[in-house]
């Protein structure tokens, strides 16, 4: 089945909303081989079949964990799936990939990176925007200190849908923000509150508006709807010597830095007080068009091979559902 011997086997579980994706990508990269495509929809079986005939389909996860020939699993399932789903495979000795948020609490994300440490394989998960070339310069720039001391940052993810069946807002989206932020910042936030509520279905907010502080004293703020007439996802970075705007939705110029900024002078007398505003140039760095989707990929099957920790590892995951869960109990302490 190897297409080569440094093939690494790959097996598909889940061929729904993003699965497909996931099957382009792999099936495009010459060090993976990918065997199976696993759902328990028939349709979408033949889908995935129709479109890559060479891939055996199943609707039984069990003849993955028993095929020998497999190295790693992605799991690409509903959130609610993916602790029992990754455990079964780590415990079949076979590395995993998993989609955000990694599971669906705290304690399923620790006891995947327990598991995962017990049985010696690789674990990482898909916040994939922490391999998109927007983000790394960000990350970068920030890192570097072009920026100076990082006030505040302000990020809109809205877009009218894609409403879900049983996760909110936050559950949905908020992992792509929060990973985007911890890489950013390199700290978790030491407060989290929220607040939304359900407008189409009052049982799931499909708005809401979470803060974080962290302990270097930088704030955040994200706006999170699947309610609005516009699409959105702008991210704001303002530092003590310049400020940013990420706009993913740009074609071209994602990122332009900005040399704006408020500068004190020195009261001359008793109460004086003077401020003057600095603006400067606007540089849109250049920005990589590689598709962040296969960058990850790439890294995930790196990792494999070599026994490397993935950028987004165990770790990362069970920090991003830290979060999610703290913004979760703020907002129903709120309603």
């Amino acid at each position: 089945m190897r297409q080569d011997k440094n093939s690494l086997v790959v097996a598909l579980v889940g061929y729904g909303y993003w699965g497909p994706n996931l099957l382009r990508n792999y099936m495009e990269i010459p060090e993976a081989t990918v065997k199976w495509v696993c759902d328990c929809d028939a349709s979408k079986q033949a889908k995935a079949k129709s479109s890559y005939p060479s891939v055996a389909v199943t609707e039984d996860y069990s003849d993955i964990l028993r095929d020998p020939e497999v190295d790693a699993v992605l799991v690409a399932t509903p959130i609610s799936t993916h602790h029992d789903l990754a455990v079964a495979a780590i415990n079949a000795g076979k590395h995993v990939f998993v989609e955000k948020p990694m599971t669906a609490t705290t304690v399923e994300a620790e006891a995947l990176v327990m598991a995962a440490e017990k049985h010696g394989v690789t674990l990482m998960v898909g916040h994939t925007f922490e391999y998109s070339a927007p983000v790394v310069a960000i990350r970068d720039l920030i890192r570097s200190g072009e920026l100076g001391d990082i006030y505040y940052i302000s990020s809109s993810r809205i877009n009218l849908g894609l409403h879900q069946k049983d996760v909110s807002v936050i559950c949905d989206l908020a992992p792509h923000d929060f990973s985007i932020l911890f890489d950013w910042l390199g700290e978790e936030p030491e407060d989290v509150t929220a607040m939304g509520r359900g407008c189409i279905r009052s049982e799931i907010p499909d708005v809401a508006f979470v803060t974080l502080r962290f302990p270097s004293g930088t704030i955040a703020e994200m706006q999170l709807s699947w309610l609005s007439p516009v699409k959105l996802r702008r991210t704001l970075v303002v530092g003590s010597k310049k400020m940013l705007v990420y706009d993913d939705t740009e074609s071209v110029e994602k990122v332009k830095v900005f040399d704006h900024g408020v500068n004190v002078f020195e009261p001359e007398s008793f109460g004086e007080f003077q401020l003057s505003y600095r603006t400067g140039d606007i540089v849109s760095p250049h920005i990589s068009g590689r598709e962040p989707l296969r960058v990850e990929a790439e890294h995930f099957l790196e990792c494999v091979r070599e026994g490397k920790t993935p950028k987004t590892d165990g770790l990362s995951g069970l920090r991003v559902v830290r979060a999610i869960e703290r913004a979760e109990t703020s907002m129903k302490a709120t309603v």
